[in-house]
């Protein structure tokens, strides 16, 4: 039976973590764990839950990293956690309640099917975003559209946070070599995975209110520009290219 882990960057949720726990562990797979990564950004109670939960279960296993620099940061040391730990596949989800853990069963079956990547995607038949701003909605179909016109990719949505790996695929990936630190680690993931087996799977986002930094846009743009000359830095071998 494959190890499946639960990777999930989480800060200030103490009012949705123990649900959000507890419905993950409600799910039927006696392989499923979670590993939610918190820093010292996060100030109230969410660190206490979490630990709370991993005194209980085996199931659960609080990360802290103290070298954080963001949430993109938080997502590739629970990579590195979960792959020590012996993880066969691998999924990304959000903490915030943004992200459905009833959906996550699409993922395994994809996994179980054979694809090395599964991408959530919002704007695919059966998916869809409620509770964000238009504005926001607009940033992110206006965000997939550019990064397939300038990277050559064909997904439906480029900048889903809600996704699931191989573990054999994150091994090869060196991921000190990311660009990103922000929102355009999702499309840059996409784009270094996008001649291995991957397929999208509808989700349902659950937004809330956000703001809109311009330099945070035009940095997404410069990065699109470096991604294709940075694609050789990042992968430690030949994988199914």
């Amino acid at each position: 039976m494959k190890k499946i882990v639960i990777v999930m960057p989480v800060a200030n949720e103490e009012a949705t973590m123990k649900t959000i726990i507890n419905n993950i562990l409600a799910l039927p797979y006696d392989n499923l764990y979670l590993y939610p990564v918190i820093d010292f950004y996060s100030k109230d109670r969410t660190e206490n839950i979490i630990k709370e939960a991993e005194n209980q279960t085996d199931k659960v296993k609080c990360i802290f990293y103290k070298e954080s620099t963001g949430v993109v940061s938080c997502y590739l040391e629970g990579f590195r956690q979960a792959l020590k730990d012996g993880a066969e596949w691998v999924i990304e989800m959000d903490g915030g309640n943004s992200h459905n853990p009833l959906e996550i069963p699409q993922f395994i079956q994809k996994l179980e099917e054979g694809y090395d990547c599964v991408w959530g995607s919002r704007f695919v038949k059966g998916g869809g975003i409620t509770g964000h701003p238009f504005y926001r909605m607009l940033l992110s179909k206006g965000g997939t559209w550019l990064s397939n016109f300038i990277l050559g990719t064909k997904l439906k949505d480029m900048t889903s946070g809600f996704e699931a790996f191989r573990g054999s695929v994150l091994e090869k990936l060196e991921f000190e070599q990311f660009l990103s630190t922000g929102h355009m680690y999702q499309t840059e993931m996409r784009f270094y995975c996008r001649r291995l087996k991957t397929v999208e799977v509808p989700i349902h986002y659950i937004g809330g209110a956000s703001s809109l930094r311009i330099g945070s846009v035009s940095e997404a743009i410069k990065i699109l520009f470096m991604l294709k000359k940075n694609e050789k830095l990042v992968w430690r071998r030949p994988s199914g290219r």
